[in-house]
Protein backbone atom coordinates (compact mmCIF):
# COMPACT_ATOMS: atom_id res chain seq x y z
CA UNK A 1 0.00 0.00 0.00
CA UNK A 2 2.80 2.51 0.65
CA UNK A 3 3.59 2.37 -3.25
CA UNK A 4 -0.31 3.05 -3.94
CA UNK A 5 0.31 6.23 -1.47
CA UNK A 6 2.91 7.48 -3.20
CA UNK A 7 1.19 7.05 -6.37
CA UNK A 8 -1.61 8.96 -5.21
CA UNK A 9 0.82 11.91 -3.91
CA UNK A 10 2.18 11.78 -7.05
CA UNK A 11 -0.64 11.88 -9.10
CA UNK A 12 -2.06 14.92 -6.51
CA UNK A 13 0.98 17.30 -7.12
CA UNK A 14 0.79 16.84 -10.77
CA UNK A 15 -2.75 17.58 -10.56
CA UNK A 16 -1.20 21.24 -8.54
CA UNK A 17 1.14 21.96 -11.08
CA UNK A 18 -1.24 21.89 -13.86
CA UNK A 19 -3.55 24.25 -11.83
CA UNK A 20 -1.06 26.55 -11.03
CA UNK A 21 0.37 26.87 -14.73
CA UNK A 22 -3.25 27.13 -16.18
CA UNK A 23 -3.47 29.76 -13.44
CA UNK A 24 -0.76 31.81 -14.42
CA UNK A 25 0.15 30.86 -18.05
CA UNK A 26 -0.14 34.44 -19.98
CA UNK A 27 -2.01 36.22 -17.90
CA UNK A 28 0.30 39.32 -18.73
CA UNK A 29 0.03 41.05 -14.85
CA UNK A 30 -3.88 41.23 -15.51
CA UNK A 31 -4.49 39.26 -12.38
CA UNK A 32 -7.60 40.63 -11.74
CA UNK A 33 -9.52 39.37 -14.62
CA UNK A 34 -7.77 36.50 -15.26
CA UNK A 35 -8.10 34.53 -11.86
CA UNK A 36 -11.41 34.62 -11.44
CA UNK A 37 -12.10 33.68 -15.01
CA UNK A 38 -9.77 30.49 -14.96
CA UNK A 39 -10.68 29.75 -11.49
CA UNK A 40 -14.05 29.73 -12.18
CA UNK A 41 -13.14 26.36 -14.72
CA UNK A 42 -10.67 25.28 -11.90
CA UNK A 43 -13.80 25.12 -9.59
CA UNK A 44 -15.61 23.01 -12.57
CA UNK A 45 -13.34 21.12 -13.16
CA UNK A 46 -12.85 20.19 -10.00
CA UNK A 47 -16.60 19.59 -9.31
CA UNK A 48 -17.30 17.52 -12.33
CA UNK A 49 -14.13 15.67 -12.20
CA UNK A 50 -14.59 14.22 -8.43
CA UNK A 51 -18.56 13.05 -9.66
CA UNK A 52 -17.73 11.96 -12.57
CA UNK A 53 -14.37 10.07 -11.27
CA UNK A 54 -16.07 8.58 -8.38
CA UNK A 55 -19.35 7.60 -9.88
CA UNK A 56 -18.14 5.80 -12.56
CA UNK A 57 -15.83 3.89 -10.61
CA UNK A 58 -18.53 3.20 -8.38
CA UNK A 59 -20.90 1.92 -11.04
CA UNK A 60 -18.34 -0.60 -12.93
CA UNK A 61 -17.65 -2.40 -9.75
CA UNK A 62 -21.49 -2.82 -9.27
CA UNK A 63 -21.61 -3.90 -12.61
CA UNK A 64 -18.38 -5.78 -13.22
CA UNK A 65 -17.49 -4.28 -15.95
CA UNK A 66 -14.78 -1.55 -16.81
CA UNK A 67 -16.43 -0.70 -20.41
CA UNK A 68 -19.57 0.66 -18.53
CA UNK A 69 -19.70 4.17 -17.23
CA UNK A 70 -23.68 5.64 -15.52
CA UNK A 71 -24.49 7.62 -19.20
CA UNK A 72 -25.26 3.91 -20.05
CA UNK A 73 -28.23 4.74 -17.67
CA UNK A 74 -29.90 7.45 -20.10
CA UNK A 75 -28.67 10.49 -18.40
CA UNK A 76 -27.64 12.35 -21.63
CA UNK A 77 -30.51 11.67 -23.51
CA UNK A 78 -32.78 12.48 -20.42
CA UNK A 79 -30.46 15.71 -20.63
CA UNK A 80 -31.07 16.64 -23.94
CA UNK A 81 -34.64 16.08 -23.43
CA UNK A 82 -35.23 18.00 -20.67
CA UNK A 83 -33.04 20.95 -22.36
CA UNK A 84 -35.41 20.47 -25.76
CA UNK A 85 -38.47 20.79 -23.05
CA UNK A 86 -37.42 23.60 -21.44
CA UNK A 87 -36.58 25.73 -24.66
CA UNK A 88 -39.45 24.59 -26.69
CA UNK A 89 -41.67 26.02 -23.55
CA UNK A 90 -39.99 28.26 -21.92
CA UNK A 91 -37.44 29.72 -24.60
CA UNK A 92 -33.98 31.20 -23.85
CA UNK A 93 -35.58 33.68 -21.22
CA UNK A 94 -35.16 31.93 -18.14
CA UNK A 95 -32.15 29.48 -18.93
CA UNK A 96 -29.41 29.54 -16.47
CA UNK A 97 -32.01 30.32 -13.79
CA UNK A 98 -30.46 27.94 -10.72
CA UNK A 99 -34.21 26.47 -10.41
CA UNK A 100 -34.41 25.01 -13.62
CA UNK A 101 -30.89 23.60 -12.87
CA UNK A 102 -32.65 21.92 -9.48
CA UNK A 103 -35.45 20.72 -11.77
CA UNK A 104 -33.13 19.23 -14.26
CA UNK A 105 -31.25 17.59 -11.65
CA UNK A 106 -34.67 16.52 -9.58
CA UNK A 107 -36.40 14.80 -13.15
CA UNK A 108 -32.91 12.91 -13.98
CA UNK A 109 -32.79 11.60 -10.23
CA UNK A 110 -36.48 11.02 -9.91
CA UNK A 111 -36.24 8.79 -13.40
CA UNK A 112 -33.01 6.85 -12.24
CA UNK A 113 -35.18 6.16 -8.47
CA UNK A 114 -37.63 5.37 -10.51
CA UNK A 115 -37.10 2.89 -12.84
CA UNK A 116 -34.20 0.82 -10.61
CA UNK A 117 -36.25 0.74 -7.58
CA UNK A 118 -38.73 -0.96 -10.21
CA UNK A 119 -36.39 -3.48 -12.19
CA UNK A 120 -33.88 -4.28 -9.13
CA UNK A 121 -34.82 -7.33 -6.93
CA UNK A 122 -32.91 -9.98 -5.56
CA UNK A 123 -32.01 -11.65 -8.50
CA UNK A 124 -28.23 -10.42 -9.86
CA UNK A 125 -29.76 -10.36 -13.66
CA UNK A 126 -32.20 -7.69 -12.86
CA UNK A 127 -29.03 -5.15 -12.67
CA UNK A 128 -28.19 -5.98 -16.84
CA UNK A 129 -31.70 -5.50 -17.41
CA UNK A 130 -31.63 -2.28 -15.85
CA UNK A 131 -28.87 -1.28 -17.85
CA UNK A 132 -31.14 -2.46 -21.05
CA UNK A 133 -33.85 -0.42 -19.93
CA UNK A 134 -31.94 2.48 -19.58
CA UNK A 135 -30.68 2.27 -23.08
CA UNK A 136 -34.25 1.66 -24.54
CA UNK A 137 -35.35 4.58 -22.60
CA UNK A 138 -32.21 6.56 -24.02
CA UNK A 139 -33.09 6.19 -27.45
CA UNK A 140 -37.05 6.74 -26.59
CA UNK A 141 -35.57 10.12 -24.91
CA UNK A 142 -33.70 11.00 -28.53
CA UNK A 143 -36.53 10.78 -30.80
CA UNK A 144 -38.70 13.18 -28.48
CA UNK A 145 -36.00 15.38 -28.41
CA UNK A 146 -35.88 15.10 -32.17
CA UNK A 147 -39.39 15.36 -32.47
CA UNK A 148 -39.52 18.85 -30.59
CA UNK A 149 -36.69 20.27 -32.13
CA UNK A 150 -38.45 19.66 -35.71
CA UNK A 151 -40.98 21.47 -34.47
CA UNK A 152 -39.25 24.46 -32.62
CA UNK A 153 -37.83 27.73 -34.10
CA UNK A 154 -35.04 27.70 -35.80
CA UNK A 155 -33.88 31.36 -33.64
CA UNK A 156 -34.77 28.65 -30.50
CA UNK A 157 -33.39 25.45 -32.15
CA UNK A 158 -29.86 27.60 -32.31
CA UNK A 159 -29.53 28.38 -29.02
CA UNK A 160 -30.52 24.90 -28.30
CA UNK A 161 -27.70 23.62 -29.78
CA UNK A 162 -25.27 25.74 -27.63
CA UNK A 163 -27.10 24.07 -24.86
CA UNK A 164 -26.37 20.54 -25.71
CA UNK A 165 -23.04 20.33 -25.97
CA UNK A 166 -20.38 20.41 -22.34
CA UNK A 167 -19.12 23.88 -21.86
CA UNK A 168 -16.64 24.64 -18.72
CA UNK A 169 -16.54 28.24 -19.66
CA UNK A 170 -20.21 29.18 -19.06
CA UNK A 171 -20.64 27.66 -16.19
CA UNK A 172 -22.67 29.95 -13.87
CA UNK A 173 -20.78 30.77 -10.79
CA UNK A 174 -23.67 30.61 -8.06
CA UNK A 175 -25.11 26.92 -9.39
CA UNK A 176 -20.98 26.21 -8.56
CA UNK A 177 -21.24 27.34 -4.79
CA UNK A 178 -25.06 25.53 -4.35
CA UNK A 179 -23.48 22.55 -5.91
CA UNK A 180 -20.13 22.43 -3.77
CA UNK A 181 -22.10 21.61 -0.27
CA UNK A 182 -23.77 18.44 -2.13
CA UNK A 183 -20.09 16.92 -3.59
CA UNK A 184 -19.03 16.92 -0.39
CA UNK A 185 -21.91 14.68 1.22
CA UNK A 186 -21.56 12.96 -1.73
CA UNK A 187 -17.81 12.00 -1.63
CA UNK A 188 -18.01 11.82 2.02
CA UNK A 189 -20.61 8.73 1.27
CA UNK A 190 -18.82 7.52 -1.38
CA UNK A 191 -15.60 7.24 0.79
CA UNK A 192 -17.58 5.96 3.35
CA UNK A 193 -19.03 3.10 1.19
CA UNK A 194 -15.63 2.29 -0.01
CA UNK A 195 -14.82 -1.13 2.04
CA UNK A 196 -17.99 -2.81 0.74
CA UNK A 197 -17.31 -2.15 -2.85
CA UNK A 198 -13.99 -3.41 -1.83
CA UNK A 199 -15.90 -6.54 -0.69
CA UNK A 200 -17.93 -6.71 -4.13
CA UNK A 201 -15.33 -6.64 -6.54
CA UNK A 202 -14.97 -9.97 -5.72
CA UNK A 203 -18.55 -10.53 -6.80
CA UNK A 204 -21.90 -10.77 -5.65
CA UNK A 205 -22.23 -13.41 -3.88
CA UNK A 206 -19.02 -12.99 -2.22
CA UNK A 207 -20.63 -9.99 -0.40
CA UNK A 208 -23.45 -11.78 0.84
CA UNK A 209 -21.13 -14.31 2.31
CA UNK A 210 -19.58 -11.49 4.20
CA UNK A 211 -22.87 -10.22 5.59
CA UNK A 212 -23.57 -7.29 2.79
CA UNK A 213 -26.87 -6.45 2.39
CA UNK A 214 -26.02 -6.54 -1.40
CA UNK A 215 -30.22 -5.32 -3.03
CA UNK A 216 -30.26 -2.92 0.09
CA UNK A 217 -26.63 -1.21 -0.87
CA UNK A 218 -27.01 -2.00 -4.49
CA UNK A 219 -30.14 0.57 -4.76
CA UNK A 220 -28.05 3.17 -2.49
CA UNK A 221 -24.99 2.81 -4.36
CA UNK A 222 -27.45 3.23 -6.95
CA UNK A 223 -29.05 6.79 -5.81
CA UNK A 224 -25.51 8.29 -4.90
CA UNK A 225 -24.25 7.45 -8.42
CA UNK A 226 -27.68 8.76 -10.43
CA UNK A 227 -27.17 11.99 -8.19
CA UNK A 228 -23.59 12.86 -9.05
CA UNK A 229 -24.14 12.29 -12.75
CA UNK A 230 -27.24 13.95 -12.28
CA UNK A 231 -25.24 17.42 -10.69
CA UNK A 232 -22.34 16.65 -13.55
CA UNK A 233 -24.61 16.60 -16.43
CA UNK A 234 -26.98 19.52 -15.36
CA UNK A 235 -23.96 21.51 -14.73
CA UNK A 236 -21.97 21.55 -17.94
CA UNK A 237 -23.68 18.97 -20.22
CA UNK A 238 -23.14 15.52 -21.37
CA UNK A 239 -19.42 14.16 -21.08
CA UNK A 240 -19.91 10.48 -22.44
CA UNK A 241 -16.19 9.27 -22.16
CA UNK A 242 -14.41 10.98 -19.73
CA UNK A 243 -15.25 8.52 -16.47
CA UNK A 244 -14.53 5.86 -18.65
CA UNK A 245 -10.64 7.36 -19.45
CA UNK A 246 -10.19 8.28 -16.12
CA UNK A 247 -11.53 5.03 -14.51
CA UNK A 248 -9.18 3.09 -16.57
CA UNK A 249 -6.60 4.80 -16.28
CA UNK A 250 -6.45 5.14 -12.77
CA UNK A 251 -6.75 0.84 -12.52
CA UNK A 252 -3.56 0.82 -14.34
CA UNK A 253 -1.67 3.34 -12.63
CA UNK A 254 -2.70 2.25 -9.01
CA UNK A 255 -2.95 -1.34 -9.84
CA UNK A 256 -5.31 -1.93 -6.61
CA UNK A 257 -8.53 -2.19 -6.05
CA UNK A 258 -8.83 -0.72 -2.30
CA UNK A 259 -11.66 1.97 -3.71
CA UNK A 260 -10.74 4.96 -1.08
CA UNK A 261 -7.53 5.05 -3.42
CA UNK A 262 -9.14 4.06 -6.50
CA UNK A 263 -11.44 7.20 -5.71
CA UNK A 264 -8.87 10.20 -4.81
CA UNK A 265 -6.35 8.95 -7.80
CA UNK A 266 -9.06 9.23 -9.85
CA UNK A 267 -10.38 12.63 -9.25
CA UNK A 268 -6.83 13.63 -9.31
CA UNK A 269 -6.95 11.98 -12.78
CA UNK A 270 -10.00 13.47 -14.21
CA UNK A 271 -9.03 17.26 -12.90
CA UNK A 272 -5.28 17.11 -14.25
CA UNK A 273 -7.23 15.19 -17.86
CA UNK A 274 -9.84 18.44 -18.06
CA UNK A 275 -7.37 20.91 -16.73
CA UNK A 276 -4.75 19.88 -19.68
CA UNK A 277 -7.04 19.72 -21.96
CA UNK A 278 -8.62 23.02 -21.49
CA UNK A 279 -4.72 24.33 -21.56
CA UNK A 280 -4.21 22.65 -24.81
CA UNK A 281 -7.74 24.15 -26.02
CA UNK A 282 -6.51 27.43 -24.96
CA UNK A 283 -3.19 27.81 -25.81
CA UNK A 284 -2.05 25.53 -28.39
CA UNK A 285 -5.35 25.17 -30.59
CA UNK A 286 -6.53 28.79 -29.81
CA UNK A 287 -10.00 27.92 -28.69
CA UNK A 288 -10.71 26.37 -32.27
CA UNK A 289 -12.30 23.49 -30.78
CA UNK A 290 -13.82 22.99 -27.77
CA UNK A 291 -12.27 20.62 -24.50
CA UNK A 292 -16.39 17.98 -25.20
CA UNK A 293 -14.41 17.78 -28.24
CA UNK A 294 -11.43 16.48 -27.13
CA UNK A 295 -12.60 14.15 -24.62
CA UNK A 296 -15.08 12.40 -26.42
CA UNK A 297 -12.24 12.17 -30.00
CA UNK A 298 -10.09 10.61 -27.24
CA UNK A 299 -12.29 8.95 -24.95
CA UNK A 300 -13.42 6.89 -28.28
CA UNK A 301 -9.97 6.49 -29.20
CA UNK A 302 -9.18 4.80 -26.29
CA UNK A 303 -12.41 2.48 -25.78
CA UNK A 304 -11.62 1.43 -29.46
CA UNK A 305 -7.91 0.61 -28.20
CA UNK A 306 -9.20 -1.18 -24.85
CA UNK A 307 -11.71 -3.13 -26.98
CA UNK A 308 -9.02 -4.26 -28.81
CA UNK A 309 -6.72 -5.19 -26.40
CA UNK A 310 -9.12 -7.06 -24.43
CA UNK A 311 -10.13 -9.06 -27.34
CA UNK A 312 -6.42 -9.64 -28.31
CA UNK A 313 -5.96 -10.79 -24.40
CA UNK A 314 -8.78 -13.51 -24.61
CA UNK A 315 -7.62 -14.99 -28.14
Amino acid sequence: MRQVRIKVIILGLLTLFAIGLFLTFHTYGNWSFALPLRGKKILAFVVVGTLTSFSTIAFQTLTQNHFLTPSILGFDSLYVLVQTILFFFLGQSRQGDPVLFVINVCLMVFFSVLIFSTLLKKDKQDLFLLLMVGMILGTLFKSMSTFLQVLMDPNEYDKLQGKLFASFSNVDVSLLVLVVPIVLVLVFLFIKASPKLDVLHLGLEQGINLGINVPVFRKYMLFLISLSVAIATALIGPITFLGFIVANVTYQWLGTYKHVYLFIAASFMSVLFLVSGQFLVEQVFHMNTTLSVVIEFSGGLYFVFKLVKEKGGRA
